[in-house]
């Protein structure tokens, strides 16, 4: 079930840096081949609760999924008929590197379900179109003494998901290898701040995170904006930084939020350079 309205975002940031890649994955398009099968309802080792509503999923080999590394993140796959967007939601163990497992409708999107088997390329997109805002789960069990979270919508795979509850430390989780970000003492009795980091750098934090196992709280904000602008909703004193690509540059808008619906914004251009450019309000993590 859904929690009672929607989460707030706190902060939202981008590394526009090099980016650590989930282990197995290739940035760079590699040949294969590809089956099909049916994933049943709320199943699938990435323990996300559905396979989505356009039924397009793809389970790895071991190696490719890397302990839940590349759960979340999407494929471009290509056959003999065309080439279909799959989101990773399970692993394949018998599945070798380069066999990729398709639901039966993203095998027909490029082949003859018929046939079984077809020879394929794929690769991982970077920042696909996101299928809406991001959502967090609170697992059954997870209690003051033991917590366990699992964040879908995020585009990209994860590297890192911290925990923090009322004026306490950032708790960093550690990944369980069916995708839930695990707090083995727990985090207190909530709400939490749950700040989530992926692997191309893009950062953001969402506050409000009630202790409430088994249910899917739905948040306002995106990991990322394929516009260049933020959507996500702020909260009292916070701040924002939005990148929107120009023809003679990048701008950077800072935002500060001090009281609902009252904002004052300042502008700057930055301007394309051939060396690296000093990126202001950078968050960096190593992966």
């Amino acid at each position: 079930m859904l929690g009672a309205g929607v989460i707030a975002a706190l902060v939202v940031t981008q590394t526009l840096g090099s980016a650590c890649a989930a282990p197995g994955m290739h940035a760079a398009s590699r040949s294969g081949k590809a089956t099909f099968y049916t994933l049943s309802t709320g199943t699938g080792n990435c323990s996300f609760p559905s396979d989505g509503a356009d039924g397009l999923y793809v389970a790895l080999s071991p190696g490719e999924y890397g302990d839940a590394a590349a759960c979340g993140s999407y494929l471009s796959v290509s056959g003999p008929r065309g080439t279909v967007r799959v989101k990773v939601v399970d692993q394949c163990p018998e599945c070798e590197a380069g066999h990729i497992d398709l639901s039966r409708t993203a095998f027909a999107r490029i082949g003859d379900p018929a046939k079984g088997v077809l020879p394929v390329t794929y690769r991982r997109l970077v920042d696909p179109p996101l299928p809406g805002p991001l959502k967090v789960r609170v697992k059954e069990g997870s209690s003051r003494y033991w917590l366990a979270l699992l964040v879908d919508n995020t585009g990209n795979p994860l590297s890192r998901i911290e925990v923090r509850s009322g004026s306490g430390s950032w708790q960093v989780l550690s990944r369980a290898d069916y995708n839930y970000w695990i707090a083995e003492s727990g985090a207190g009795a909530g709400p939490f701040r749950v700040r989530i980091t992926d692997t191309r750098g893009h950062r953001l934090t969402v506050t409000g995170i009630r202790l409430a196992p088994g249910t899917i709280q739905s948040t306002s904000s995106r990991m990322y904006s394929a516009g260049g602008g933020s959507t996500s909703r702020l909260s009292t004193s916070t701040t924002r930084i939005t990148r929107t690509s120009t023809t003679t540059g990048t701008l950077l808008s800072t935002t500060s939020v001090t009281t609902p619906g009252t904002t004052s914004t300042s502008w700057q251009t930055d301007q394309p350079s051939s060396s690296s450019p000093t990126e202001p309000a950078v968050v960096s993590d190593d992966c």
